[in-house]
């Protein structure tokens, strides 16, 4: 059983447990310890942050656990997730951080590990620095600790291997962009890489001051970003989470965009250009039939993977996918990066506008969608829900009235304590009333 550990790394309430300083400084001993133990070379992890105020704070606790652990740290400041994924491939770290906690508000944090290569750590590997937080290793002598360096390049060393994605020399001039930065970790990437493109650039939510991340703002609060567009006469608009690891984006008709488009338009992108590896996706349990009908009448296939990035890079490793994503901007492009990067994302969409001389609003444009809806119930804590009989007989009955013609998907959050209830059915009326009726049971059942 994990006990710190989720989906994403460790997440919460700053000074709650167990996100207080103390305990980062124990996680950076144990994670020193146990990400060393078979390394015969000083070892280097690389650590990043998104723009929250506790980040000083968590960043301080943990450098000083991993180096009195005999760790060197590289500090490269506020970066993207996907940034540091790929700045500890190419700084040839042993290991790397993000400390974040994504699309939640400011007063939350995380911290999330990767290995040499840019994948998240696997879970054995998790479940090894766990146990060690609790029978702590004894400390390396006084002159065996690690040291702790500033990397001040780290941001343009990003925007390089971004363009590098590009076909050389593609521009995107004259392309009117609305970038919302969340108040984010890509604040300045964001909108520099945009301009050194071509683009007309307006920023939005690009001014951080520890407390506003993602606050009315971002890929989860997108209205703004689709009404600036629609006030400009912008061309497309590009809303980023406080990570800048999802995307979702919006056409000129300030008609949202979501991970399920995102995947249609760049498969069927890839396909006709020849790229697209194994002849199919990987989505979620959560992706709309719509996409998956639609995939289907391109002649791709469709794999569904849990709710989860990790858990849709499982299944994109194994089937050989080089696409794959999450409904709610997520987006692994594995011929590029190693884990979801939305800016990354953005720029492959510009560059399937560029070379199909279409706008936004033209691709995938007949792919329709099922009506679907996400109810969220708020818990004390985390349980396994479905292991009750009685709401697993509550989700039969509500699914044999689908007959078929829609899906159910309960399931707790991978990051906090909700319970997260999806219905999609063809008929909307029919979709509403079957989940309104199974929330309103499920809550008075586990709440």
């Amino acid at each position: 059983m994990r006990r710190y550990f989720g989906t994403d790394g460790v997440r919460g309430t700053v000074n709650q447990a167990p996100m207080t300083a103390d305990f980062a400084l124990k996680l950076g001993r144990a994670a020193g310890h146990v990400l060393t133990e078979h390394l015969s070379h000083k070892p280097h992890i690389l650590i990043g942050k998104d723009t929250r105020l506790s980040g000083y704070m968590i960043e301080s606790a943990l450098c000083a656990g991993l180096t009195a652990q005999g760790m060197n740290v590289l500090l490269v400041g506020p970066v993207p997730t996907p940034a540091v994924a790929y700045l500890t491939r190419s700084l040839r770290a042993d290991a790397g951080v993000m400390l974040s906690a994504s699309h939640n508000p400011a007063g939350d944090n995380g911290i999330k590990f990767f290995a040499g290569d840019g994948f998240k750590l696997p879970d054995d590997v998790e479940l090894a620095i766990e146990r060690c937080i609790d029978d702590l290793p004894p400390l390396p002598a006084a002159l065996d600790i690690g040291k702790a360096t500033r990397v001040d390049d780290a941001r343009g060393r990003y925007v390089e291997f971004l363009k590098s994605a590009l076909p050389r020399g593609i521009r995107f001039n004259g392309v009117k962009v609305v970038v919302d930065c969340a108040n984010g970790a890509a604040y300045d990437v964001a909108p520099r890489i945009l301009h050194e493109l071509g683009c007309e650039v307006i920023a939005m939510a690009a001014s951080p001051d520890g407390y506003n991340i993602n606050r009315d703002c971002g890929s989860t609060y997108p209205q703004r970003m689709t009404e600036r567009v629609v006030e400009t006469g912008a061309d497309i608009g590009l809303a980023l989470d406080g990570d800048a690891d999802r995307l979702i984006a919006c056409d000129s008709k300030g008609q949202i965009v979501d991970g399920d488009r995102v995947i249609a338009i760049l498969a069927e992108h890839a396909a006709a250009q020849g790229v697209l590896k194994g002849g199919a996706v990987v989505a979620t349990l959560m992706s709309n039939m719509g996409l998956e009908r639609y995939l289907t009448s391109l002649g791709l296939q469709m794999y569904r993977a849990a709710v989860g990035d990790r858990y849709v890079l499982e299944v994109m490793r194994e089937k050989g996918c080089n696409i794959g994503g999450e409904q709610s901007g997520h987006m692994i492009l594995l011929d590029y990066n190693t884990t979801g990067d939305g800016l990354m994302t953005g720029l492959q969409l510009l560059l399937a506008m560029a070379e199909q001389q279409k706008p936004l609003s033209d691709m995938a444009a007949d792919m329709p969608l099922f009506p679907q809806k996400l109810w969220n119930i708020v818990m004390q804590e985390r349980k396994d829900v479905m292991a009750d009989a009685v709401v697993c007989q509550l989700v039969e009955a509500a699914e044999q009235r689908l007959a078929g013609n829609g899906r159910i998907n309960v399931r707790m959050s991978g990051t906090e304590p909700k319970l997260r209830i999806m219905v999609e059915a063809e008929d909307e009326t029919l979709m509403l009333d079957i989940g309104e009726s199974l929330v309103e049971a499920i809550r008075a059942r586990v709440a």
